[in-house]
């Protein structure tokens, strides 16, 4: 029976990655790449000299991550929020400025994978200030905004299970 369950979340996990766009879906993958230490992002990802140089600034962003797992703060101090939410912050709105997250669905998505479950209650407010920071172009900070929902920015709890589907590089075959 759990594994019944344990196979229904994960399929909806892999239904909502199909849902984002095909530009989100690689960003994703490339990002976990980067931020989990899975491949060689440059190998795999750069198509050019303007790739690689984001590849290249988003290894240097994502050294945050190491200072954020397994820190999340919890209970509900203020104590912790300060340098917590600053640093994830800074990297919300290093990804945001690229261009390539359409969503805050396609944000949480990605954050949940390389902070956890326990990331899951500060995303919200992470995504609306990075969204909302004159850095991003007000069309785009409209549209990103937008893509909240009521529901996701007032959720009185989250889930703390982990996820289970980490997207990957798919090599071609040849036909």
């Amino acid at each position: 029976m759990a594994n019944t369950g344990t196979a229904s979340l994960t399929i909806n996990e892999l239904r909502e990655f199909a849902s984002f766009t095909a530009c989100e879906q690689r960003y994703i993958k490339r990002s976990l790449d980067v931020g989990l230490g899975r491949q060689d992002a440059f190998k795999l990802w750069a198509r050019d000299a303007a790739e690689s140089a984001s590849i290249r600034s988003q290894y240097v962003a994502y050294q945050e991550l190491k200072s954020l797992r397994g820190r999340t703060p919890t209970g509900s101090s203020f104590d912790s929020l300060e340098g917590y939410l600053g640093k994830l912050l800074r990297l919300a709105a290093f990804d945001l400025a690229q261009d390539r997250i359409e969503s805050f669905s396609a944000f949480r998505f990605l954050y949940e994978r390389l902070l956890g479950a326990a990331v899951r209650p500060f995303l919200p407010s992470a995504f609306c200030a990075a969204a909302a920071l004159p850095q991003i172009r007000p069309e785009r900070r409209k549209h990103l905004l937008q893509s909240l929902s009521e529901a996701a920015a007032t959720a009185p709890g989250w889930s703390t299970r982990e996820p289970s589907f980490y997207p990957e590089w798919v090599e071609k075959e040849a036909a």
